[in-house]
């Protein structure tokens, strides 16, 4: 995949767990990434593994400042740009309805906006999320499905959708606008709240149990590295300005990856060797997060999605079981115990490990 060497990739989120990924992978893919996000969470991937190493410029900003984003845009005259910087947590999209409502839709805003007045951009992706689709039932959802959402987060992803449809019929016929939707990603460096691998691994290595809000939630598991690659897939499609690919996509794992968060947790177990969990019912929108993990009731107890349409058009498919994310995500958290761990290090060759494994990176 030759598309992005020497290609000026603009990259918001950078700093966050998918960004930290994304930018070390497209290094090793020869582009010259300018990031743009607010200063890391601690602990966070990005710090440990060096990626600011790995970028042409690094700038600490706020997606809703309309004029900080042009101008780095400006600066950096991209020619593709991955959209991922977001307030990406349910609980705290209680907390903070506003601040997720103006991160998540007017951050989109503001970058389109900017984009507008950019001559050097070919393609743009915005990452939204499996949860901007109206999951009236527990169908696998589908592109063209009704958007929407019961809690501010999954609201504000559909909204993020409805704007960047707007842009792309309104202003950019010549660019190439799409939005990727994925599925639940678990994966080795993430250390946010509210999230099941990071309470996992929070609970085990303490010897604590794993209190669990709602294990018959379901949820497509995948690893991290498999919505990346459909990520940068996509992108080397639009980069034909073929109008089959300035649309929306799901990248999400295979049927037998939805499983419940009671399985999901007992295979983890199982993986690291001991540990044990519970469930309770007393952590509301607003309680402390603690080890408690996955969804408040409002959020739907089933979420699924058909990757039809990437397997048709882009001939992305998933790569890894469930089990294998499992794994791979498991080893790295067990590899940190180690007095010779390097986490850039390990990161290049989980993402090595997985190219190989897919014949359009060969290309």
């Amino acid at each position: 995949m030759n598309i992005f060497r020497e290609r000026s990739v603009f990259l918001t989120g950078h700093t966050g767990f998918k960004g930290s990924w994304l930018a070390l992978w497209l290094h090793t893919l020869g582009a010259k990434i300018h990031g743009y996000s607010l200063a890391p969470e601690s602990p966070n991937l990005f710090e440990e593994a060096c990626v600011a190493e790995t970028l042409a410029s690094h700038t600490i900003a706020d997606v809703r400042d309309a004029a900080a984003l042009r101008c780095a845009l400006q600066t950096a005259k991209p020619e593709i740009i991955f959209h991922l910087a977001a307030q990406s947590l349910v609980r705290r999209s209680y907390r903070e309805p506003r601040q997720t409502f103006e991160t998540n839709v007017l951050g989109v805003v503001n970058l389109l906006d900017a984009v507008r007045q950019l001559e050097t951009v070919r393609v743009v992706q915005v990452i939204t999320s499996d949860k901007c689709y109206d999951n009236a039932d527990t169908t696998p959802r589908r592109e063209t499905d009704p958007l929407g959402g019961l809690d501010p987060y999954s609201s504000s992803k559909a909204c993020a959708e409805l704007v960047t449809a707007a842009y792309r019929n309104s202003f950019f016929n010549h660019v190439s606008l799409a939005t990727a939707r994925a599925g639940n990603v678990i994966g080795g460096g993430d250390w946010a709240e509210d999230r099941i691998v990071p309470d996992c691994i929070r609970a085990l290595e303490k010897g604590e149990s794993i209190l669990v809000r709602n294990p018959n939630a379901i949820r497509p598991w995948q690893h991290v590295l498999e919505p990346l690659a459909g990520y940068l897939l996509l992108a080397a499609h639009q980069w034909t300005n073929d109008h089959n690919f300035s649309t929306a996509f799901n990248f999400g794992p295979t049927v037998a990856s939805h499983i419940s968060v009671r399985e999901i947790i007992e295979r983890i177990i199982a993986v690291w060797g001991n540990g044990k969990w519970h469930t309770t019912s007393s952590f509301g929108p607003g309680a402390p997060p603690g080890n408690a993990v996955v969804c408040d009731q409002k959020e739907a107890a089933t979420l699924r999605l058909d990757m039809t349409k990437a397997a048709t058009l882009l001939h992305w498919h998933p790569r890894y079981t469930i089990d294998q994310a499992i794994t791979e995500t498991l080893r790295w958290y067990k590899a940190r115990h180690s007095p010779h761990f390097n986490t850039r290090d390990l990161c290049l060759a989980q993402i090595a490990d997985y190219q190989r494994q897919a014949e359009y990176f060969h290309v």
